[in-house]
């Protein structure tokens, strides 16, 4: 069993053959911080979508192998995975601030994105969760006349993207994108575009598995943690466990 505080979801998408067909499959990995501070590679997963019973499947089995304590789930508002994170993993979803920002900033213009921005950002630098979200919405009410459609998606999506204020200070650079599962996905896009199209999903698995590997050995063996012992003691309810191994 293995006691994680925040987890990061993110999917990359390669292209296979399937039935004399080529298609797109998603190629979702979860990483996540243990009750150690360190980080590990929890799982991936190959599927054709990402629908709800997609992110239910992946996560279940994840807890089937152990995995407990989750406390945030930092991912892009992918259809469905809120709802899984709630039924399976019963944690807090995290909407990436990143991914957030180039939604909210769209329906700015672009002579006005840079002063919109500005504005949201004076949430996130609030101190604790409550000052962020009335200033959340102080600025949503400001927008409202002129930018209708940007208020009414802070209104709508301000639960999920302040949603990392709740944590301690000293995690919240951390916590509030997916830009750490990013850096991994981006090496991973650029291993599996020399390979063009697979030729199967066990293909993908076989590739993108033993490139996360790696990445768990090496975080493994750095000195250093992701986030201090201290500061992780402060969301902690279990002590530091393992994840099994991924069935063959």
């Amino acid at each position: 069993m293995i006691a994680v505080r925040s987890t990061w979801l993110d999917a990359t998408y390669v292209k296979v053959r399937e039935a004399g067909r080529i298609v797109s499959v998603a190629v979702t990995i979860a990483v996540g911080v243990n009750a150690d501070g360190r980080r590990e590679v929890l799982g991936m997963a190959v599927g054709s979508s990402e629908a709800e019973t997609f992110w239910l499947d992946f996560l279940r089995s994840l807890k089937r192998r152990g995995l407990a304590g989750v406390k945030l789930v930092i991912s892009d508002a992918h259809e469905g995975l809120k709802a899984a994170v709630t039924r399976v993993l019963r944690a807090t979803s995290q909407r990436c601030r990143v991914h957030f920002a180039r939604n909210a900033l769209a329906p700015a213009g672009k002579s006005q994105r840079r002063i919109v921005s500005a504005w949201i950002g004076t949430a996130y630098a609030e101190a604790d969760a409550e000052g962020a979200k009335r200033q959340w919405r102080t600025v949503a009410d400001q927008l409202r006349p002129k930018v209708p459609k940007l208020a009414a998606l802070m209104d709508s999506a301000e639960e999920d993207v302040l949603a990392y204020m709740a944590f301690p200070a000293a995690h919240r650079s951390k916590l509030h994108s997916t830009n750490p599962i990013e850096r991994r996905n981006g090496e991973i896009k650029r291993r599996t575009d020399v390979v063009g199209i697979f030729p199967n999903a066990e293909a993908v698995v076989r590739l993108v598995g033993a490139l996360l590997l790696e990445q768990s050995d090496e975080w493994a063996t750095q000195r250093s943690r992701y986030m201090t012992l201290e500061t992780v003691a402060a969301v902690s309810d279990t002590g530091a466990l393992r994840l099994g191994a991924v069935p063959a």
